[in-house]
């Protein structure tokens, strides 16, 4: 008798789909991969849907909604193991930027009956409200990495996904550090890997896509910048996109707000 394919299920929260669609954009790994696993769950890319539980279940996107907090729950508690993919799923993504202001504000900003709008006044990561196994970052995720992820899941072992820097990217493709050579202010040192280092390679300075790196020293890329001419609100507002409620870079943006308030 054949051995039972683990299952695969994949779940989406408030996001953009980019960290889903980076799994399709696998094409033939996918195929590969369609062997390996049972798609059981995956409306990005299928209405069919096969019961839970599952083995291994992928979470894009950030809980935004009463409703939200009580589905991942019930996700949780039908998935051997969970995975979260992408900035909204371990950082809140761009939505978070609604957790330092009043969310009833934007509302009414945006909505003709603000009345008939329910959620939360904050976007937080999956792993704020059920326990995660492995948090796989990126805005979107790097398909070779979520490939890696999958698979080691499937097959019982631990993802081979580093936690350095993107400076190290940069090194590994020959690519001048563009705050050295060019004195433009960079993320890279404190960002965690996976790009393959893009912006530098176009002589821009790294955006923090991937959020912070395992061991980011944040006072001290604030100081680097600040050399290369950003101010206090300068550096709030680099620190304050794709990752801003991530604890490093929302501590680190919250100490320049308060710096730029005082001044």
């Amino acid at each position: 008798m054949a051995a039972r394919k683990p299952k695969l299920a994949v779940w989406k929260f408030a996001s953009c789909d980019g960290c889903q669609l980076s799994l399709l954009d696998l094409e033939d790994e996918l195929l590969a991969l369609a062997g390996a696993v049972e798609i059981a769950q995956f409306l990005e890319a299928s209405s069919a849907v096969v019961a839970g539980p599952y083995d291994l279940s992928l979470v894009e996107g950030s809980i935004t909604t009463a409703h939200d907090a009580e589905r991942i729950r019930q996700v949780r508690a039908q998935s051997k193991a969970l995975v979260t993919i992408g900035a909204c799923a371990t950082a809140g993504g761009i939505q978070a930027l609604r957790n330092f202001h009043d969310i009833d504000d934007f509302i009414a900003a945006v909505y003709a009956r603000p009345d008939y709008i329910d959620t939360l006044a904050t976007s937080t990561a999956i792993a704020d409200h059920v326990p995660v196994d492995f948090e796989l970052r990126g805005c979107p995720v790097n398909k070779y990495q979520l490939l890696e992820v999958v698979s080691a899941f499937a097959f019982g072992r631990r993802p081979a996904v580093s936690g350095h820097s993107v400076c190290l990217e940069c090194k590994m493709r020959g690519t001048v550090c563009v705050t050295v050579a060019h004195g433009t202010p960079c993320l890279g040192p404190v960002t965690q890997a996976g790009c393959g280092a893009i912006c530098p390679a176009y002589d821009r300075g790294c955006y923090g896509c991937y959020g912070p790196q395992d061991t980011p020293e944040m006072p001290a890329i604030s100081t680097v910048l600040a050399r290369h001419g950003m101010t206090p609100r300068d550096i709030q507002r680099i620190l304050s996109t794709f990752n801003a409620a991530a604890p490093p870079f929302r501590e680190e943006s919250e100490r320049h707000d308060a710096a730029h308030d005082q001044g």
